[in-house]
């Protein structure tokens, strides 16, 4: 078992869960079915934010879709997929995002130390300066909603256009995704 890495930023998340986790009645048949086998997938208990965004019925399928295609199915390096998740959990306040991905980060080749240190930001030691690029990126866009030229600079020294196109949507993905977890009050498993 790993140890699990506190949380490093402010928790925005309701007090109270407002949408809670479904079953069977209210996922339906194949959205109870894709929760299941996601679980397997990962060998876990079907997570809330399956459970919670499937009791929407016609948005859950075309939702898990995209979502699946930035991560796992995305082109950029897996640890890279992850730091920018976790970053972006931390700037949105979600504790749940945060604690779904921090095995996922391990597992992708982010250590301990890395992880912890997401919390601190692109300007803390550390940091490779392609490590620091996306960090700041996160903060941008979480932020501004837009990219510095020095940062889609640094990020267009090592990536493709496809990749760049990539990193603005997965930082985008997880603050939406962020954002509706804290407002229908999903707590982490």
């Amino acid at each position: 078992m790993t140890e699990r890495v506190p949380f490093p930023g402010r928790v925005r998340r309701t007090a109270r869960v407002r949408v809670a986790p479904g079953g069977r009645a209210e996922l339906g048949a194949v959205n109870a079915l894709l929760c299941r086998v996601i679980a397997w997938r990962f060998g876990t208990g079907v997570p809330h934010v399956f459970s919670t965004l499937g009791r929407h019925r016609r948005l859950f399928r075309p939702w898990l879709r995209f979502a699946a295609r930035l991560m796992p199915g995305g082109t950029l390096p897996r640890a890279d997929t992850e730091l920018v998740i976790l970053r972006t959990a931390v700037t949105c306040g979600s504790d749940y995002e945060w604690h779904q991905h921090v095995r996922l980060a391990r597992r992708a080749g982010l250590t301990g130390e890395q992880i912890a240190r997401v919390g601190a930001g692109p300007d803390a030691p550390g940091w490779t300066d392609h490590q620091r690029a996306l960090l700041r990126a996160v903060d941008e866009l979480t932020g501004d909603r837009t990219l510095t030229d020095a940062t889609w600079a640094e990020l267009a020294s090592g990536y493709d256009e496809r990749q760049l196109i990539e990193v603005c949507q997965l930082a985008g993905h997880y603050a939406m995704l962020a954002g509706t977890l804290n407002a229908l009050g999903v707590a982490p498993e």
